[in-house]
């Protein structure tokens, strides 16, 4: 097995204060097994310290000078969650980001050769699963929020769990704040052929967290989505909480458009008062170095008092430091298939109870906190416990073709925590083989291979294959398709 050279981290060091180092023996025994599950309240520093712990056990097998060892890969749900994950970690390894510590994420890699621990998103990881179903090289793997039920996220869980029938030596955490723990327990050891993998339940962390709501009179939603009558709710309330308590505050939107325009209403009224406070966006679309700013904290505690406002980015898996306050709009992006047009989405919805509770508990992190929600307590009484796995809701194109390159066309066979439902796989399969991707077994055809190796959509990627075919340009198809809406 390929792998890297030795390193030991020190958990003494990084497990400073942290409550999960608490359980550090329990996840060493419970590994024992080569499966874990690890559920955590948000707070208690299961992201900064397993990582490293399961690093260093690895190396414990490797004594020789030279001795190589196998990597640990841990997934982050998004881009900006991966990036600041790993500048931590090297941060409390007095390490530069890459040498020791690195992270993978689209169109950018900061990981060394010689790295111990890569953070990754999701797709970075299903696309090298689907090249090296064995990951050679590979000692470990940490999937992180396991309770978002996104799609990737859920197929990973599958995946992985049937790798370990394939290599024994591989330890797998699957760790999140609230997940069904049993029902991943039995997933992750059914395909090894072994009972539940252990679970490890670490105590919270929060400090004590005072909730108030200000119901707003109008309507949150119409046709079109969150009205900007309720945006101006939003923004007046987080306006006169953080005046009210002087602290830094974190303020929760469906999307990138709220996003902007909350900020644009905070800023006007925060230069109309005179008062020092700094008004930051937090979303999926600002470059690298924005989001960085937003997440780093006030870095001199004589520097303006903060206003983040962000989109689920800030709810489970980044902390903003320094937040003692949150203010929520209890409202939420979901994917939904609109089934006239043949084609998915992201509309606005209520959140969950799970989504609310992990949002207020960002302002008990460091400290006594409190959330306002922005809506009423029988808003919140009426809200769904959890969200919806996305596989129920998705356009199963893309994964069914991923499926099918893993030699489990429809799924069939791969036990994941939700099943995709029947007619949308259904549907699914019949693009692919209207597309010639794969035959009437449902297995790759010779084009399916090549369109799997891409990194985009399977009707982009066949579209790019065939213009390039065409037009002999792959540059100039790639941007024709770019800019179809």
């Amino acid at each position: 097995m390929r792998g890297v050279p030795l390193h030991r981290f020190d958990l003494d060091a990084i497990g400073a204060g942290l409550v999960v180092a608490e359980a550090g023996d329990e996840v060493r025994r419970a590994l024992a097994h080569g499966a874990a599950v690890v559920t955590a309240p948000p707070g208690t520093g299961k992201t900064t310290y397993v990582p490293p712990l399961v690093a260093n056990l690895l190396a414990q097998g490797g004594s020789g000078s030279g001795h190589r060892v196998g990597r640990t890969i841990l997934t982050q749900p998004r881009r900006v969650a991966a990036r600041a994950s790993a500048t931590r970690l090297a941060e409390l390894d007095r390490s530069t980001i890459g040498e020791h510590v690195g992270f993978t994420v689209r169109g950018e890699r900061r990981a060394g050769r010689d790295a111990r621990i890569e953070v990754v998103t999701p797709g970075v990881l299903l696309r090298r699963l689907i090249a090296d179903p064995e990951l050679d090289g590979v000692g470990a793997v940490i999937l992180d929020e396991v309770h978002e039920r996104s799609l990737d996220g859920d197929l990973l869980l599958g995946l992985v769990s049937e790798v370990r029938a394939l290599r024994d030596d591989l330890l797998v955490v699957a760790m999140s704040a609230t997940l069904d723990a049993d029902r991943v327990a039995e997933l992750l050891g059914a395909a090894a052929g072994d009972g539940p993998a252990p679970i490890v339940r670490v105590p919270s962390a929060l400090h004590p967290l005072r909730v108030e709501y200000a119901p707003f009179d109008g309507a949150r939603l119409d046709e079109r989505g969150i009205t900007r009558d309720y945006l101006a709710h939003l923004a007046d309330v987080a306006a006169d909480a953080q005046a009210g308590s002087g602290v830094d505050a974190l303020v929760f939107v469906p999307g990138a458009r709220e996003v902007d325009e909350v900020v644009n209403r905070l800023r006007a009224r925060v230069s109309r008062s005179g008062a020092a406070v700094e008004v930051l966006p937090l979303h999926g679309r600002l470059s690298p170095r924005e989001q960085d700013r937003a997440v780093r904290g006030r870095l001199r505690d004589a520097d303006p008092h903060r206003i983040v406002v962000s989109t689920a980015l800030a709810e489970s898996a980044l902390t903003v430091p320094g937040v003692r306050l949150v203010v929520d709009s209890g409202l939420s992006r979901e994917v939904r298939r609109d089934q006239a047009r043949d084609m998915t989405g992201l509309v606005t919805v209520s959140a969950s109870h799970a989504s609310a509770e992990q949002r207020a508990g960002r302002a008990a992190r460091q400290g006594p906190g409190a959330v306002v929600r922005a809506y009423s307590e029988a808003e919140f009484a009426r809200m769904p416990a959890e969200l919806t796995p996305e596989i129920a809701t998705a356009d199963l194109s893309d994964t069914a073709l991923l499926l099918a390159a893993w030699g489990a066309p429809a799924a069939r066979g791969l036990a994941l925590l939700t099943p995709p439902p029947a007619a949308a796989m259904d549907r699914a399969v019949a693009v692919l083989a209207a597309l010639e991707l794969v035959d009437a077994n449902g297995s790759l055809t010779e084009l399916g291979a090549r369109v799997a190796r891409l990194p985009i959509g399977v009707r982009e990627a066949r579209a790019l294959l065939a213009g390039t075919a065409e037009l002999g340009d792959a540059r100039r198809t790639a941007e024709v398709i770019a800019a179809i809406p």
